[in-house]
């Protein structure tokens, strides 16, 4: 009766039976011929069952304590409810106790994609507006930028943000890092592009012009009627390399100038349907928690997206301008709904 391997369940069913009958330990060892050790560990670890759990003493949080939160909560804005306490020197307080004391003083947020508007914002919003209500918007070019990485949009966690208190607006860099650079345009129910921007250029004024010399002029632009050509109203935001004196004076000998060129006012995303065209593309290629493994693979990802967006849909965006517009002025200048 060597020692062997573990007991099997039938072997243990088998014990609790034979205890129940009065049989020892040592003639159950035996009857199932396994070792006399095997048989008592196993008689000793059931009979011990599990410990009872020992409840700690809650930490009772003083009203100095308090106060050093609500602090902090300040100082911290999207913090773990962790590092909040732990900043205030406070330990031994459970999750559940530190999540309710900050409900009484801040709530969960996520940081804020846009920034806030100042008054200076809003008045030029306005102006924008009132200054291209009548202007045919099937006429105008809607360009923009967008970046896209292997992972996705890291779509900021939540943390907590003080009552009164804004949440702090991420570091959003429109050009440089890693990823594809993708330039696009839609003009009524036509998308321009999607053009690739070459791997490590930073788009200053010159590669900004440069690029737009080798995609769009030679690739679109180009091949357009005169007709075309002379009613197109191009749009650009205010990026550096777009509102620069070096490409302004670039695009006005293009041809794109004063009425041909329209003025965009700051801070203004929510204007430009061309916002929304990024967003089902995004969703496109990230459905499902998609990754990346290489920078081809995601640009192959941007285009294939492209493809199956349809014209209605683009028509869809660009006649939705005059509904902004309006918005804009009934909102006195304040973000729409996108």
């Amino acid at each position: 009766m060597g020692q062997k391997k573990d007991l099997t369940g039938s072997e243990k069913s088998k014990i609790v039976r034979y205890l129940a009958e009065g049989c020892s330990s040592l003639k159950i060892a035996k009857l199932l011929k396994r070792d006399h050790r095997t048989i008592k560990r196993f008689i000793q670890n059931s009979q011990q069952g599990r410990k009872k759990r020992v409840e700690k003493p809650r930490r009772k949080i003083t009203a100095h304590e308090l106060r050093k939160v609500k602090r902090a909560a300040a100082k911290m804005p999207l913090a773990t409810s962790l590092a909040i306490f732990q900043s205030c020197n406070i330990t031994g307080v459970p999750k559940s106790t530190r999540c309710a004391i900050l409900r009484d003083m801040a709530k969960v947020r996520k940081a804020e994609r846009r920034p806030p508007l100042n008054k200076t914002h809003k008045l030029k919003r306005q102006d924008w507006a009132k200054k291209y209500l009548k202007t045919d918007f099937s006429k105008v070019l809607w360009t923009d930028e967008m970046r896209v990485s292997l992972d996705g949009p890291d779509g900021w966690a939540r943390g907590w943000i003080g009552k009164g208190q804004r949440a702090p607006v991420p570091l959003r860099r429109q050009q440089g890092g890693g990823g594809v650079l993708v330039w696009a345009g839609i003009i009524k129910g036509e998308l321009v592009g999607p053009f690739r921007v070459e791997d490590g250029v930073k788009l200053n004024s010159q590669s900004y012009c440069q690029f737009l010399e080798d995609t769009f002029f030679k690739q679109w632009y180009r091949k357009k009627s005169a007709s075309f050509k002379k009613n197109m109203i191009f749009m650009q935001d205010n990026a550096p390399s777009h509102a620069s004196k070096y490409s302004t004076a670039w695009l006005a000998r293009k041809g794109l100038k004063e009425e041909k060129l329209m003025t965009w006012p700051p801070c203004s995303p929510d204007l430009n349907p061309i916002e929304n065209l990024w967003s089902i593309i995004k969703c496109e290629i990230y459905k499902e928690g998609k990754q990346y493994t290489s920078l081809n693979s995601v640009w192959e990802a941007v285009v294939a997206a492209a493809r199956n967006v349809d014209g209605e849909q683009i028509k869809t965006l660009t006649e939705s301008m005059d509904g902004r517009l309006l918005s804009v002025l009934a909102k006195k200048g304040g973000y729409i709904g996108r």
